[in-house]
């Protein structure tokens, strides 16, 4: 129960600074991206007041024998850089310019019910499907 509870509030917590931040803003998230044209710079210091955060906490967990709520931390293992990865990067970053949407400010957004939103929500899901699908058939 202990673990539901950590879970809810951290997701409550991380979809109010989504919120705070205006990152669920599709507008603002491509002004951001917009180098070229009217750029907005404002979500570079929600990134490095995430950074603030999270560089000393990402410290201080890897000092903890294990996680308060868990077994076991678990930590990425791989280092390589392979044509996943790349591939994987570069639809995220297409994604994200495109729609002005990333996941996680996504699902936060589906509060709204936008259809914009939902609409992106649909396509997300989609794509997990057909990587499933793609993943399954050439792996196995």
């Amino acid at each position: 129960m202990r673990q539901v509870v950590a879970a809810l509030l951290t997701g409550l917590l991380f979809g109010f600074g989504l919120a705070l931040s205006g990152m669920m803003n599709p507008a603002k998230v491509i002004g951001f991206l917009d180098l070229a044209g009217a750029w907005d710079p404002t979500l570079a210091f929600v990134m490095g007041g995430g950074l603030l955060v999270s560089l000393p906490g990402f410290w201080l967990v890897r000092r903890r024998q294990g996680p308060l709520f868990g077994g076991a931390f678990q930590f990425p293992t791989r280092k390589d850089i392979d044509w996943k990865l790349i591939g994987g990067a570069a639809l995220f970053g297409v994604g994200w310019g495109i729609a002005g949407f990333c996941p996680g400010p996504a699902v936060a957004a589906l509060s709204t019910a936008l259809p914009g939103v939902l609409l992106f929500m649909a396509a997300l899901l989609a794509g997990m499907a057909l990587h499933r699908l793609t993943m399954e058939r050439t792996q196995g």
